[in-house]
């Protein structure tokens, strides 16, 4: 046995690389969770702010939308966009308020 282990032994105190271990993986592990649920938890909280204003604006829309739609307004908005040749642009994927519909 080690002349400083000796000393430990004989002390009651556990030697420095014993404490060294046992503490650095419970910090190792706070210091990663901890960042780790903020940033998760800000990203939900942005996702579900973003898909709340988008929700708003589709309804908004929709009823804009419902007192123009009449036969005639669909029928020039057919043929200017030229839904026939390039499809209607409703059903894109780009059109991000149609999502839920």
């Amino acid at each position: 046995m080690q002349p400083s282990m000796r000393m430990h032994i004989a002390a009651g105190v556990p030697p420095p690389t014993a404490s060294l271990v046992s503490k650095s993986g419970t910090l190792a592990a706070k210091k990663v969770l901890l960042p780790t649920f903020l940033w998760l938890g800000s990203a939900y909280l942005v996702g579900l702010y973003v898909s709340k204003q988008l929700h708003q604006k589709s309804v908004s829309f929709d009823e804009i939308f419902a007192q123009q739609n009449t036969p005639e307004v669909e029928e020039a908005r057919k043929k200017a966009l030229l839904v026939e040749t390039y499809g209607d642009p409703r059903n894109s994927l780009l059109n991000v308020l149609g999502w839920t519909k």
